[in-house]
């Protein structure tokens, strides 16, 4: 059985004839009891706050597991992303490569396609020049033939002059 402060302060003492001094020991049970009675209201707020902190850490210990889902779903999100972006860069690199490779591919055969182009057109000229001194060279003979013909014609010499320094052009050509 638990003694409560108002137990206190209306216990009453038999009384003797030898007996303690009443109003000194009413005193000090009301002292008791008021102690007492703080005691017990200190232990109930004692008991209050501890409920509340227990509440709270509840309350924490639920935050703490949604933070700690949070934050490992934040962490696969995030490992996810990084792979994926890991891929997207190397088919970047992939299809870089391969633009590259095609790129690299037709300025080999437009360089190929060039230098044939060069190869045909110095035939070409090689051709044009045989041809043309070939003419000059057909020319300059009729001309010499008619200037043996012809001795004294001034415009027959002036023609072959002309053929002769032509056909020297075309042979340093």
């Amino acid at each position: 059985m638990r003694i409560t402060p108002l137990d206190l302060r209306n216990h009453v003492f038999p009384r003797r004839m030898t007996g303690y001094a009443r109003e000194e020991v009413d005193d000090f049970l009301r002292m008791v009891a008021e102690d007492y009675e703080s005691a017990l209201r200190e232990v109930q707020q004692q008991r209050e706050q501890l409920v509340r902190l227990e509440t709270r850490v509840e309350e924490l210990s639920a935050h703490e597991q949604v933070l700690k889902d949070t934050l490992t779903t934040a962490q696969k999100l995030a490992e996810d992303l990084k792979r994926t972006a890991i891929k997207e860069a190397e088919v970047m690199v992939s299809e870089a490569e391969i633009k590259s490779e095609k790129v690299l591919d037709a300025a080999h055969r437009r360089a190929a396609t060039l230098a044939e182009d060069i190869r045909e057109m110095k035939q070409l000229k090689g051709r044009l020049s045989a041809s043309v001194r070939a003419a000059i060279e057909t020319h300059l003979g009729l001309l010499e033939s008619l200037a043996a013909e012809a001795p004294d014609d001034p415009a027959l010499d002036g023609k072959v002059a002309y053929l002769t320094q032509a056909r020297s052009g075309a042979r340093e050509g």
